[in-house]
């Protein structure tokens, strides 16, 4: 009884591995690989020399150590990543593509010691900075796009986030934290003016959030605010969908001689007095859709050369 038994063991072992044999079938794709005759090749598994990828941007397609290598190679279309380190350094970014192929610089991460840009037609995203000169980032130059970036404690200057110059730019997804007014500082999470610097037009800042910061989420000043050189106009605002927590100063928002501004669907997070302040010409404000913080005493702040085509709540009182 007892070699039958085990006879029997025997074969249900060899039933079994060749029913899991047959079930794993051939090695080779069947479907969705290199067919036989179909022109495809399989897709390589990446190596040391495949492109990789950078945050939210397309294949790399140039690899550099330094932003000077970077600004050396780059041309209209490419999407630049970093191998070197970069975090004791600011990375200046002075070559840009074209109106229909920007160059794109991929951080995936990436810690820099701020971010400073002098170029057109550039995308810029996916780094870190931490304790950086501020501002963090200063964007000058007309079609620039600076997205899903972080700012953490700004040190130094005027203590701001983020500072912009220049027409058709886009702000987006970016974090700016702990901004800081000690030593006379007007730490802003963002700020614009117009005094040796271009007037900015066609600014969309959208998505952003501006965390435990002391002055301003933005500040933004046209060329004829009182302080401005008078050349050019500031104008075509978006600043739509934006979380806002300012501390020390009176409002969230102030323009002054800036035009047509929207600002709609914002999170205004902190008991500031108001939330907006216009000022100084700055017509044609569209305000509607925000949120308040319940220790907020009006929304919108506004003096009487502001009050043509402006539309949104009524105001409540002085910028």
């Amino acid at each position: 009884m007892r070699i039958t038994w085990r006879l029997v063991l025997g074969f249900l072992a060899v039933s079994v591995l060749a029913l899991l044999a047959a079930l794993a079938g051939p090695s080779w794709p069947r479907d969705g690989g290199a067919d036989r005759g179909s022109g495809t090749a399989a897709a390589p598994s990446p190596g040391r020399g495949a492109p990789s990828t950078g945050q939210g941007a397309a294949r790399c397609t140039v690899r550099a150590d330094t932003p000077s290598e970077a600004a050396r190679l780059a041309r209209p279309g490419d999407t630049v990543c970093f191998d070197g380190d970069l975090s004791r350094r600011r990375l200046v970014i002075t070559t840009g593509g074209s109106r229909e192929h920007p160059v794109t610089y991929a951080g995936d991460g990436d810690a820099v010691a701020g971010i400073t840009i002098e170029a057109d037609d550039v995308i810029v995203e996916g780094f870190r900075s931490v304790r950086p000169a501020a501002p963090g980032i200063e964007l000058t130059g007309h079609r620039v796009t600076v997205r899903n970036n972080t700012v953490i404690g700004p040190r130094g200057g005027d203590g701001d986030g983020i500072r912009f110059f220049g027409d058709d730019l886009t702000i987006a997804r970016n974090t700016v934290r702990d901004t800081d007014n000690g030593h006379g500082r007007h730490a802003d999470c963002m700020q614009t003016f117009a005094s040796g610097t271009p007037a900015s037009r066609r600014v969309r800042i959208e998505d952003n959030r501006c965390e435990n910061v002391d002055n301003m989420c933005l500040m933004a000043e046209g060329p004829d605010d009182g302080e401005g050189d008078g050349r050019g106009t500031t104008a075509d605002f978006t600043i739509r969908g934006n979380y806002c927590e300012t501390l020390r100063a009176s409002q969230a928002l102030m323009f002054e001689d800036v035009r047509n501004a929207t600002i709609t669907g914002n999170v205004f997070a902190a008991a500031t007095d108001h939330a907006i302040g216009l000022a100084c010409h700055s017509t044609g404000a569209r305000v509607g859709g925000n949120t308040l913080h319940p220790g907020i005493r009006y929304e919108v702040g506004i003096d009487a050369s502001s009050r043509a085509g402006y539309r949104g709540p009524e105001p409540g009182g002085p910028p």
